[in-house]
């Protein structure tokens, strides 16, 4: 029974005391009102009696007693408040608004219902909802407030949420909603868009944080629970409008644009066999007229409302800057630099991209570059608009960093790209392609060329025992579109190796680049393997062979590492995670901080990132057929066993399974910074989920008769990665330990993965000549002619200015890779604050203040490993400290931080 603090100005104070559940944040679309039940309202209903304690309690809220002291109803206070936001409703405050200030006026603004936990004991039935309209009463700063009462009968029982119907024309943001005059105030945390009844009359419910597996749901709430579910699933048809809130799958067939240009054609991703991949969040825009399998452009990606960017006012930076760069920043160099082809004449002119930058043309209203780019523009004058970009921190430490060999091998351990490297464990080296089509699969690195590098060490074959040889390889990835790829401008393309000698010390060298070009245009099959030299041709060559390898792994960190493995595959998992969890289902509230943002910036890359001539084709040397590339590294590469940190350390040789060892594995190189620091964090997160999970799920049957849990894991595998349903690797959903691997794998792919692939990025990458995104230039020796060849022994210099990306790619990359990197200041880490939801459960609460206490020892880890002059991977001269998974940080561009979510 609720039971509330009483006052009665006429009668001794007295105490009702019963604690009541705590509220949850989040809420969602309902088509399920009215309830069909007695309402206790306005009743003369049998009374209850309560015996009067004199002195006990606080005065909070009116009730109404009998002269005999018995209880009849009594009136709870709700305060709601509400954010004013950019374009929201609120955004005209003090002005005329029409009919949205007479509603306010009139006390009308917002309709609220609290709903009874249980059925009526008589009836069997639902409990009539209770209703009252708040009305604003104040602003303070950005926080609107209004206030409601409700009446509530003595037989109403304890509130199980909170039904919102807003009365506006626009949309609010709803805050909180806070029912005082309890024994404790209940504070229901909402951060939710509340869409107007004018756009759609389902309304919203808001649940108390105590979470509830579906057959522990409350009587009062067990059609609310389904309902809920069914109005985020939406029925699959129609174009989905900006306010709505639902979830549903669809393929990639929005990356084209071929209405407008029928270049822009681009082939379906996902369910189809030649193009495997994962599903996207619908949007039910209609087909192209030139292209029924393509769907058309339009100004809006929906994305559910609550996904999106948020619009308060100090938490706009994410949203603000990537959207300017994407639409603004990224046109005007296209019309400072006129000719797109053109590359840097010296190397000095791409140090000036530092110190005098690029002069942006003029826009419209003052100071419009430096609000959009706060970071890129250090202006000299009110009237400069040059575009100067910050020296990156590899940069101010070591000006020639780019150019050494050892950081070329260091940043494959420690760099943005740490998941790429493979131990070698048969030799030859080969191909697993189709000789009759690529021909010959052996590689022409041999035995000799090694060991006259690693003479003095050991033999090739103790090499290969001792595992101290590894591989960069993108030869069977890339060499099926060589021939593609040359048929572009201003790009081109080989199959690459590149192989690594594991040092006594650790550290790596580099001792053979492999390119390759396929029999094509009636010429055999072509291939040359490059050393470091100490003869100026042989130096000249391999700067170049670098170069090539460099843009492969360019390509394979954005497409693959970055995009595929974290943003794309988790887009399912969110999706599905809103389709059939609800939110009062323990694992939503445990999952739901990992996704914040996803589905906003996936929709932003898919508009301007990986779609027809965006970033990736114009700048990235597979070009239009990058994400083709990318479908084909999904079907070959990804399984979600390996998504898991140490499986993935496994796969590719790079470590083994020891009990005795630290994380239960080896490390084959001990001193990994991206492994050694990984683990940890990976170790952290899963003793989190394991005491998150055992709470809730204390014996096995739990996880198998758990409809909800069994329903998500169901539609992940066959529905959102339904192109791989029927592959053997998917992990069972049977126990509280499968679930904890399953869990643990999502939260550290949006979490640890993500943060040490994409905030580095402008730390490595802001220098182009260190990573180029594109080769451009064929190498001299396949096939040059005489005056081919007497370029490059005359100006070698020019032919890699040659190779490297033009002007236009360099900046616009380098001005992307800056806001990517960039945390902003609403910045949610890991382990950083607790959710409501948990801090409302003392158990759940311990573990995570035990979580919080892990991360912090793992920031001082970190710091230990960075200052020990014996790990030199991570410690030297010049090199920048690797703190990728560091897991707090300041907002900017820091090299640290550890965000729950992809959040940008």
């Amino acid at each position: 029974m609720l039971k509330p603090h009483v006052y009665h100005p006429h009668t001794t104070t007295k105490t009702l005391a019963s604690p009541l559940h705590k509220p949850f944040s989040h809420g969602t679309a309902l088509a399920f009102l009215p309830f069909n039940a007695c309402s206790s309202l306005g009743k003369t209903a049998k009374p209850f009696k309560a015996r009067v304690v004199p002195n006990k309690i606080k005065a909070a809220v009116d009730v109404n007693l009998t002269d005999d002291g018995i209880l009849t109803d009594y009136t709870v206070k709700g305060v709601i408040t509400v954010k004013q936001t950019v374009g929201g409703f609120l955004s005209n405050l003090g002005l005329s608004r029409g009919i949205d200030d007479i509603q306010d006026l009139l006390g009308k603004s917002i309709l609220l219902e609290i709903v009874s936990l249980e059925l009526d004991p008589k009836t069997g039935q639902e409990k009539e909802t209770i209703k009252a309209y708040a009305h604003r009463v104040k602003q303070k700063g950005d926080d609107v407030t209004y206030e409601a009462e409700f009446k509530v009968g003595q037989d109403f029982g304890e509130i199980g949420a909170v039904v919102v119907e807003n009365e506006h024309h626009k949309e609010m943001f709803l805050v909180e909603i806070v029912l005082d005059g309890l024994t404790d105030p209940i504070t229901i945390s909402c951060n939710s868009w509340v869409h107007s009844k004018f756009d759609n009359p389902q309304k919203r419910v808001f649940f108390p944080p105590k979470s509830y597996l579906p057959s522990q749901t409350p009587s009062g709430l067990k059609r609310m629970r389904k309902e809920e579910l069914q109005a985020l699933r939406g029925n699959g048809v129609g174009e989905r409008k900006s306010f709505e809130r639902i979830y549903d799958y669809d393929v990639y067939n929005d990356l084209g644009d071929p209405d407008s240009d029928l270049k822009k054609k681009r082939p379906v991703l996902g369910g189809n066999k030649q193009f495997p991949y994962p599903r996207r969040c619908r949007t039910g825009r209609p087909r192209c007229e030139s292209d029924p399998e393509s769907e058309t452009k339009s100004n809006m990606f929906y994305v559910p409302r609550d996904e999106c960017f948020s619009e308060v006012k100090q938490l706009t930076f994410s949203a603000k800057t990537v959207y300017s760069v994407f639409h603004a920043v990224v046109p005007a160099l296209q019309t400072a630099i006129v000719d797109k082809d053109l590359g840097f004449p010296y190397f000095t002119a791409i140090d000036q991209l530092f110190n005098e930058g690029v002069d942006l043309p003029p826009q419209e209203g003052n100071n419009m570059w430096r609000e959009i780019l706060p970071r890129l523009l250090k202006a000299i004058s009110d009237s400069d608009n040059a575009l100067r970009f910050e020296i990156p921190e590899t940069m101010e430490r070591d000006k020639f960093f780019w150019f050494r060999d050892e950081e070329f091998a260091r940043q494959t351990l420690s760099g943005i790209n740490p998941y790429a490297l493979q131990l070698v464990t048969e030799w030859p080296l080969k191909s697993k392609l189709d000789p009759a089509i690529y021909g010959p699969p052996e590689s022409v690195i041999t035995k000799e060329m090694v060991e006259q590098q690693i003479r003095g060490f050991c033999s090739l074959e103790e090499a290969l025992e001792q595992k101290k040889l590894f591989v960069l390889d993108y030869h069977d990835l890339l060499l099926p579109y060589v021939k593609k790829v040359r048929q572009l401008p201003g790009t081109t393309l080989y199959g690459s190796r590149t192989l690594f000698f594991l040092n006594p010390d650790e550290t790596l060298r580099p001792l053979a680049i492999e390119l390759t070009r396929p029999p094509m245009d009636g010429k055999p099959q072509w291939k040359e393997a490059y050393r470091p030299s100490w003869h100026s041709s042989g130096v000249w060559l391999w700067r170049l062979a670098k170069a090539h390898v460099l843009a492969h792994d360019s390509g394979y960190h954005q497409l693959i590492s970055h995009w595929l493995r974290t943003h794309c595959c988790t887009e399912p998992y969110i999706i599905a995670t809103n389709r059939q969890l609800s939110e009062m289902h323990p694992i939503y509230r445990l999952l739901h901080p990992h996704f914040r943002y996803t589905m906003e910036i996936n929709a932003l890359a898919r508009a301007y990132l990986i779609n027809a001539d965006g970033i990736i084709e114009t700048s990235f040397s597979p070009g239009k057929y990058s994400m083709e590339i990318c479908s084909v590294a999904y079907d070959l590469l990804w399984r979600f066993d390996h998504e898991a940190l140490p499986a993935d350390l496994i796969s590719r040789g790079m470590a083994v399974e020891d009990p005795d060892a630290p994380h239960g594995l080896r490390l084959t190189i001990k001193d990994y910074p991206f492994a050694n620091d990984g683990l940890v964090l990976w170790d952290i997160l899963k003793e989190w989920v394991s005491d998150y999970v055992n709470h809730y799920y204390p014996e096995a049957s739990l996880v198998e008769s758990d409809e909800e849990l069994q329903a998500w894991w169901t539609e992940i595998r066959t529905v959102g990665h339904g192109d791989k349903k029927d592959e053997p690797w998917w992990p069972v959903l049977k126990t509280p330990q499968d679930l904890i691997q399953i869990v643990t794998t999502i939260t550290w792919v949006t979490s640890g993965h993500h943060a040490s692939v994409n905030f580095g990025q402008y730390t490595y990458a802001g220098y182009f000549p260190s990573r180029p995104t594109i080769a451009r230039k064929n190498m001299p020796t396949e096939e040059a002619t005489e005056r081919d060849w007497e370029f490059f022994m005359n100006k070698p210099e020019v032919l890699l200015l040659l190779c490297f990306p033009s002007q236009i790619q360099a900046t616009t990359v380098m001005a992307i890779l800056d806001v990517l990197s960039n945390h902003s200041p609403d910045e949610e880490y890991l382990g950083e604050k607790s959710e409501l939801a948990w801090a409302k459960d003392p158990v759940i609460q311990a573990a995570f203040e035990k979580f919080n206490g892990r991360l912090m020892e793992l920031e001082g880890i970190i710091d230990e490993r960075n200052a020990n002059k014996d790990l030199r991977n991570r410690n030297g001269a010049g090199i920048v400290p690797y703190e990728f998974l560091k897991p707090f940080s300041e907002p900017g561009v820091t090299g640290k931080g550890v965000p729950y979510s992809i959040s940008i």
